[in-house]
C-alpha cells in the first residue's frame, strides 16, 4: 500500500455577493438548488458501519469557474484509528491493501479526523452560498453511512451533509457511459485508472469527482434549456430563488 499523509487543505472560498446586487448567473448553490456537492470516498474493514473500522477519509468539494462549469477543489484527507471495540474483516483489508497498524500511516482518532474534513466542508457550503453539502459517491449510500455512523459515534454536531440525498456516480455513469463500475466509467471517460493507486481514498475520491464533474459539464453543453439558469417561470418574473429543502 502507498503511504499517503493527511491532508488538511481546501480549496479557496468563494465569494459572496452584496445583498443589493443579483445572484449571479453561474452560482453552485443556483445550479444544484442550495445544495453543494461534495465528493466523498471511504475505505473502511467492512461492510457494517456500526461495527467496522472507518479506515480512511478523502473529499472533494465541487467548485464553479465564471462560465458555469463545476471542477474538483482541494482534496481533503484523513487516515483513521480503528475506533474502539470496531471489527476488522481480514477480507476488506485483502481488497484495499490497507494496513491498520501501519506505523506510518498517520493516523487520528475519529473524532479529528471528521474536524479535517467536515469542519472545512461547513465553512465552504457558507461561503459558497449554500444551505447543505450533498454527499457525490460511487455507490455513495456506502459512504454516507459510514460518514453518519462516525458522526453518531462521536457526538459530532452539525454535520454538514443531507442525512439521505445523495448524487451517485454509479447511475449518472451508467446512464452517461453505459458503464457502473468505477474504473470502467473512469476509462470510457478519458480519465484512465491506475490500478496500484484503487481503493485509496484520496485516488478514489479524486477519480470520482472528475468524473461527476465531466458528467454535469456534458450535459450543460448538451442542454439548450439550462433551467438552473432561466430559472422556473416564477423567478423569471423576478421571484427569488427557495433553495429550501
Amino acid at each position: 500500500m502507498t503511504n499517503r499523509k493527511a491532508l488538511c487543505n481546501y480549496g479557496r472560498s468563494s465569494y459572496s455577493v452584496p445583498m443589493n446586487e443579483p445572484e449571479p448567473l453561474h452560482t453552485i448553490a443556483r445550479r444544484f438548488r442550495g445544495f453543494l456537492p461534495v465528493v466523498v470516498d471511504v475505505e473502511t474493514a467492512g461492510f457494517d458501519p456500526q461495527r467496522h473500522a472507518l479506515l480512511e477519509i478523502a473529499a472533494s468539494v465541487i467548485r464553479m469557474d465564471e462560465r458555469g462549469h463545476v471542477f474538483p477543489g482541494a482534496t481533503l484527507s484523513c487516515h483513521v484509528l480503528p475506533f474502539l471495540g470496531s471489527e476488522i474483516d481480514p477480507r476488506a483489508l485483502a481488497f484495499t491493501g490497507i494496513d491498520p497498524h501501519h506505523p506510518f500511516r498517520d493516523a487520528v482518532p475519529e473524532r479529528e479526523a471528521l474536524n479535517r474534513i467536515l469542519l472545512p466542508i461547513r465553512k465552504a457550503v457558507k461561503s459558497s452560498g449554500c444551505n447543505r453539502a450533498i454527499l457525490v459517491g460511487h455507490n455513495a449510500a456506502f459512504d454516507l453511512g459510514f460518514i453518519k455512523a462516525a458522526v453518531e459515534r462521536n457526538s459530532f454536531k452539525n454535520s454538514p451533509f443531507h442525512s439521505f440525498s445523495v448524487f451517485d456516480t454509479v447511475s449518472l455513469a451508467g446512464l452517461v457511459f453505459g458503464q457502473t463500475v468505477l474504473a470502467r466509467a473512469a476509462q470510457v471517460a478519458g480519465l484512465g485508472w491506475n490500478n496500484s493507486e484503487a481503493h485509496a481514498a484520496i485516488y478514489d475520491v479524486e477519480q470520482t469527482a472528475k468524473l461527476f464533474c465531466q458528467i454535469v459539464n456534458r450535459w450543460r453543453e448538451l442542454d439548450p434549456v439550462r433551467i438552473w439558469e432561466v430559472g422556473p417561470p416564477g423567478e423569471q418574473q423576478g421571484e427569488t430563488p427557495d433553495f429550501r429543502e
